[in-house]
């Protein structure tokens, strides 16, 4: 049984700081949807925290290479690690394809998803930052519940925004572009859960 926190805390800053450039990033598409057409700026915005992001997961796995004594198992702070710079990966990847797409409108649906996208990853962090002084599953799992409520409200929101895309009346071409960036930011939202299940297995097994 682990009940006591180790005094190497430096891990527990890189999870948290991981997960606070999710929520920037996740923001910025936000507004990247707001402020459509409009989106140079916030691309670079999004394109300057990934680059944050991969610095700290960097330095995460480093770290896990060279410390003895870790917080949880080794293969958990990888793939909670991993999972949180993957969010990330997946913004910055959307955010790239609006100007390679050469997108001329924007859709409520997509807005509608940015809000959702954004709510998941501060529910997702609030998760991570409480990891830092609990192993009780008690104590992360209101939190963890809203992570997976929002996956389902995301889910919900693709499915209409799919149905609306293939109704017949949108060009092939533009079917195919909104296809793939709704795909995105549907597996980012899904990627918060992904962290949560994630969470919620580090603190069973070490509660």
């Amino acid at each position: 049984m682990f009940n006591l926190l180790p005094k190497d805390t430096v891990f527990f800053d890189l999870f948290e700081g991981l997960a606070r450039h999710a929520i920037s990033c996740a923001e910025h598409l936000r507004q990247l949807g707001k402020q459509f057409p409009v989106i140079d700026n916030e691309i670079q915005r999004i394109r300057q925290e990934e680059h944050q992001a991969d610095d700290l997961t960097h330095k995460a796995l480093e770290r896990l290479d060279q410390t003895f004594i870790t917080p949880f198992d080794r293969e958990d702070i990888h793939e909670l690690v991993n999972g949180i710079d993957n969010i990330v990966d997946m913004i910055d990847a959307l955010a790239k394809r609006f100007p390679i797409f050469h997108i001329t409108s924007m859709t409520t649906d997509f807005r509608q998803q940015t809000d959702v996208l954004v709510q998941a990853t501060i529910a997702m962090s609030d998760a991570v930052h409480r990891l830092r002084k609990t192993r009780k599953l008690s104590e992360l799992k209101d939190v963890l519940i809203e992570v997976h409520r929002l996956e389902s409200v995301g889910d919900d929101v693709n499915h209409a925004a799919l149905s609306k895309l293939y109704n017949g009346e949108t060009p092939a071409l533009e079917v195919m572009k909104w296809k793939e960036l709704y795909d995105y930011i549907e597996n980012a939202i899904d990627g918060c859960e992904d962290v949560g299940n994630t969470l919620e297995r580090i603190v069973l097994k070490n509660g």
